[in-house]
């Protein structure tokens, strides 16, 4: 994984930081935030805040006390120990889209199926740039709603050994991911070190839902990473200016992150941000967008201040296809996620039309990306071999540099070698098809699922998972 060395981009001054404190405590304290979950209200109520039927208003001084008990940074466990993610600090990790009904494969766009998560979780174990596969990669419409999860996690256990992200969608499919887990990871190992990573999405505006509370009870009581993220469209779910929407942003995720630390104190948590706006001539959401680069440098900042490691930005975008658009909104997205330093990055590979497709050429257009990103964010090292002042030295003056010894020693490793961008000149390149950008994308997805490799699992842990997953499945009557 990526360790960003250089400094972070930070845009808010003290004045601006003491005024977005203000905000949100107001809007914690004066209005409240509701959650749909009885044992939620009695464990803040137990905890001292004041709660009337889901709402509860709370003591901003509490908030932040319980906010201290989160670690800054944490370990998260892979089934192959080297391939383990280091959340917070400087670390960076990157995840494939998530939660995509639709896939994109070509010309053509149709509803996803259990092959296509199959297939873009063999791509995400493929790219060492990619951290985990994420969880819902896609929504496999072929499988039984009630019992698709157990698909899905059987899916990223055994054809991927990078860390995992857990179902969210009820209270007994957290169970049923962390029963999983258990067998392949062992409960004590988990119980020290997480092995899943699970996504909480507040209800915006100021509302956790009975569904993503059951799964977060789940999860805080076994002691499993939780990225607690408001779902933030400024103009629909909140104001339509970054200040407000930010403010919004800390108190309900400050909020969710206390019930966290009251279920089970110490629990790994993650500040999550999903902040960018709506189109307000359609109402449609906008992504790639000026106001949600600012918004994710903003959040970087404010998560350090409250010392949490912080999810945000991605390769997001709105268009339709793999085409110009699709890439500079990625890059708008992606280049503020480096330099806001974020820890952990959902959707870096695959998101297409608002969330709504995954897609496979736009995943290897935004690996493509984040390989030119990971080049970037390196330290520069100046000093006396790479100041190469033989090389002038054997060159002199109007001579070239193309056959002086240090560019000999160094012409294989010296600069970025693309995985999918063009160099050749017009003619090679019409001669050989004038084959585009996703056009080679595509051709480059084909040709890494035929080289797959399955990692390796002991068959009687394989035979288990799948066991349990059969078991299960028919119990919840599929």
């Amino acid at each position: 994984m990526l360790i960003n060395e250089l400094p972070r981009y930070e845009i808010l001054d003290e004045f601006s930081m003491q005024e977005l404190e203000r905000g949100w405590r107001r809007i914690v304290s004066e209005l409240g935030v509701d959650f749909q979950h009885v044992d939620a209200q009695e464990a803040l109520a137990a905890a001292g805040q004041q709660v009337e039927g889901d709402l509860v208003k709370f003591d901003p001084d509490w908030i932040l006390e319980q906010v201290a008990k989160a670690p800054r940074e944490f370990e998260l466990q892979a089934r192959n120990p080297e391939k383990n993610i280091h959340v917070g600090g400087k670390h960076m990790a990157f995840g494939a889209v998530y939660g995509c009904p639709f896939v994109r494969r070509g010309l053509e766009r149709r509803e996803a199926m259990y092959e296509d998560f199959e297939n873009l979780v063999k791509l995400a174990q493929s790219f060492p740039e990619l951290d985990t596969p994420g969880g819902t990669i896609c929504e496999p419409g072929d499988k039984a709603l009630d019992s698709r999860h157990l698909d899905m996690v059987y899916a990223l256990l055994t054809l991927s050994d990078k860390p995992f992200m857990g179902s969210v969608t009820s209270g007994p499919n957290a169970l049923d991911t962390i029963a999983l887990a258990e067998m392949v990871f062992g409960r004590e190992s988990i119980e020290e070190n997480p092995a899943i990573i699970s996504l909480i999405n507040v209800n915006s505006p100021l509302r956790y839902d009975d569904r993503m509370l059951s799964a977060l009870l789940e999860y805080a009581r076994a002691n499993q990473a939780m990225i607690i993220t408001p779902f933030l469209l400024m103009g629909a779910m909140s104001p339509v200016s970054i200040a407000a929407s930010l403010a919004q942003q800390v108190a309900e995720a400050l909020a969710g992150i206390a019930l966290v630390q009251t279920i089970r104190p110490g629990c790994p948590v993650v500040f999550g941000s999903f902040l960018s706006n709506t189109d307000m001539q359609s109402g449609s959401p906008s992504f790639g967008t000026p106001e949600s680069a600012i918004g994710l440098l903003c959040t970087g900042q404010i998560a350090r201040h409250y010392k949490l490691p912080f999810r945000g930005g991605g390769a997001l975008t709105s268009s339709q296809t793999v085409d110009a658009q699709a890439a500079y909104e990625a890059a708008m997205t992606l280049w503020p996620t480096f330099l806001a330093g974020t820890n952990f990055v959902m959707h870096s590979a695959g998101w297409l039309e608002s969330g709504l497709v995954s897609c496979y050429e736009k995943f290897i257009v935004d690996v493509e990306l984040l390989r030119m990103l990971y080049h970037v964010f390196q330290p520069l090292n100046i000093n006396e071999e790479s100041l190469a002042f033989s090389a002038h030295q054997e060159v002199g003056q109007g001579g070239h540099f193309l056959g002086a010894v240090h560019t000999l020693e160094r012409f294989r490793e010296c600069f970025y070698r693309p995985l999918l961008s063009s160099t050749e000149n017009y003619e090679r390149w019409n001669r050989l098809g004038g084959r585009d950008a996703t056009t080679r994308a595509g051709e480059i997805s084909e040709k890494t699922l035929e080289e797959y490799v399955e990692p390796e699992m002991d068959q009687g842990l394989k035979d288990e998972l799948k066991a349990y997953v059969d078991r299960r499945r028919t119990e919840l009557g599929d």
